[in-house]
């Protein structure tokens, strides 16, 4: 008698000060539209700290979760930012790092392909069969590469 298992779903939340550091910019707008004192530099950097600090939340942390067919990624939160990845697609996956040109967000890399990345510079590097790559930054990459891998298998 053969049995299947199942491969178990995949839920991690990634914390990281980026939001504090927009915040913090977010004042120092303020805080210099005011400094400044006459009506085009206040609007001026007031606008550029209000937009900051409503960018803030979404991005207090990065979730990266199982959906059956997909991967889930998604910033929050405020779920402004979010993308699914049909494991289908997916041709390989690997660990790696991204550069410190990256940097963090969501944006096209120097090297070719998406990065979606929170905080430091380790990544799961997902190539597609299509020949794009995605590079998703994790504080938990074992785990999500192996989990990746399984479903890239089955």
């Amino acid at each position: 008698m053969t049995t299947a298992t199942a491969t178990p779903g995949y839920s991690h939340t990634q914390q990281a000060p980026l939001c504090l550091i927009l915040y913090g910019s977010a004042l120092v707008c303020f805080v210099v539209a005011f400094i400044i004192g006459e009506k085009p530099g206040i609007y001026i950097g007031g606008g550029v700290g209000l937009l900051i600090a409503l960018l803030g939340p979404t991005l207090h942390h990065l979730t990266v979760e199982d959906q059956g067919d997909g991967l889930a990624i998604h910033f929050g939160p405020i779920p402004l930012f979010r993308r699914t990845v049909r494991y289908a697609d997916i041709g390989t996956v690997e660990i790696g790092r991204t550069l410190l040109l990256d940097g963090w967000g969501i944006h096209y890399s120097i090297r070719g392909g998406w990065v979606w990345n929170l905080w430091g510079r380790t990544c799961v590097v997902v190539h597609f069969k299509n020949g794009g790559t995605l590079r998703i930054g994790t504080d938990d990459a074992e785990m999500l590469a192996e989990f990746l891998r399984g479903k890239v298998q089955a």
